[in-house]
């Protein structure tokens, strides 16, 4: 079993950054590729961003690339999400996952509201 705790979410105006941190507790971390997902209000949870555990390889979707980053500390059970250039349609809860594989995600946090005003 993996848990997994996000933090960082907030009010942020357009243009504005937030760090997301995802504690991970369980199992071990370092072999788990990581993913953080996000859901805006009547819409389907998306893929934002993921990082596999091997190389360390990223993955973005379009719509993040250039502006968000990840990044993991194998060293602290913990994930990143660095946001920079925020921007209004970024408005989501932000959910951090865990799994084998890239795109196989076994484990979900609660999530963790970032919301950008105009």
């Amino acid at each position: 079993q993996v848990q997994l705790v996000e933090s960082g979410g907030g009010l942020v105006q357009a243009g504005g950054s937030l760090r997301l941190s995802c504690a991970a507790s369980g199992r071990t971390f370092s072999s788990y590729a990581m993913g953080w997902f996000r859901q805006a209000p009547g819409k389907e949870r998306e893929f934002v961003a993921a990082i596999n555990w091997r190389r360390g390889t990223r993955h973005y979707t379009d719509s993040v690339k250039g502006r968000f980053t990840i990044s993991r500390d194998n060293a602290k059970n913990t994930v990143y999400l660095q946001m920079n250039s925020l921007k209004p349609e970024d408005t989501a809860v932000y959910y951090c996952a865990a799994g084998p594989i890239v795109g196989e995600y076994a484990y979900w946090g609660q999530g963790t509201q970032v919301t950008v005003s105009s």
